[in-house]
């Protein structure tokens, strides 16, 4: 760990202003880092050639391939799965966010960072290989619209999960405030918090925001100490939000939390029994009054 901070303090965007002589600054600043330099031809073999079968989607940064690295591919680095991510150089991104993914997660290491296997610095190519997350993005988790919902226990274990990885940014010798927080990575949007915010200091009206798809299958307890934490974090006065070490010891204890109802069971009856029976409801009924 000593070996990484050292690192860290050594290299930052400034010291690799050259673009004559990146490729090689960047291989002789982050020796000893386990990140590993991959030529383009090695990727087309990891992808087998960018295949479309192995496209996993794209976003401002670019184009992102399943792959999968052979241990025999080079000594010391086991066979896995990865993600590829492919620079694209007319999107919303361009050299720096990919110099500044290189730099800071070559040199950081945490369970809830994503963890970046090597690059590609070839030419005008960028290239970043992670490790593959095979859920996807929590933004597909959550709003896909086949996708399985999400029980309460697993939502707030995604968000310690979140806090414990932006704390240790935060928090870290040389702290690193991480700009692109949304649900693809996962982002409030803006009106979403506007409308959201006063529902959130109100317990008795938490219900409105509560996704409909746990249908009631949530801690109550958990839920309002999540939205009173959410509301602090969503002050106007940036004095007042909570640091994110705050934010994962009230996070914690709620994964724990059992106040879960126990789902109740609703019987539906068919449509063509339901105009049965009301048939032979009414005709009772007459009979009734006919006596």
């Amino acid at each position: 760990m000593e070996t990484k901070q050292t690192s860290f303090q050594r290299l930052s965007m400034s010291d690799l202003s050259n673009p004559s002589t990146l490729s090689e600054d960047l291989s002789i600043s982050l020796a000893g880092s386990n990140i590993h330099i991959f030529t383009l031809p090695e990727l087309k073999v990891i992808t087998q050639n960018f295949a479309a079968s192995n496209f996993l989607g794209e976003g401002g940064f670019g184009p992102v391939h399943k792959g999968f690295i052979d241990d025999k591919l080079r000594p010391g680095l086991k066979a896995q799965p990865v993600a590829v991510k492919f620079l694209d150089l007319d999107g919303s991104q361009g050299h720096r966010e990919w110099l500044a993914e290189v730099i800071f997660l070559g040199q950081l290491r945490h369970p809830h960072l994503v963890k970046l296997i090597g690059y590609c610095c070839e030419e005008e190519h960028r290239v970043l290989v992670y490790e593959y997350m095979p859920r996807g993005s929590l933004e597909n988790q959550l709003f896909r619209r086949y996708s399985v919902s999400l029980p309460w226990s697993a939502r707030t274990k995604i968000a310690l999960g979140a806090a414990k990885g932006l704390a240790f940014l935060h928090e870290s010798e040389k702290p690193v405030i991480y700009r692109d927080f949304k649900a693809s990575n996962i982002l409030l949007d803006s009106n979403l918090v506007e409308w959201a915010r006063p529902l959130l200091n109100d317990p008795r009206k938490l219900s409105r925001i509560m996704d409909p798809r746990l249908e009631g299958q949530y801690s109550e307890t958990g839920a309002q100490k999540a939205a009173a934490l959410a509301y602090q974090c969503l002050s106007h006065r940036p004095k007042h939000r909570p640091s994110m070490s705050i934010v994962v010891s009230i996070l914690d204890p709620l994964k724990d939390f059992e106040d879960i109802p126990i789902g109740t069971f609703v019987y539906t009856v068919p449509a063509e029994n339901l105009k049965e029976n009301v048939s032979k409801e009414g005709e009772t009924r007459k009979g009734s009054d006919e006596e």
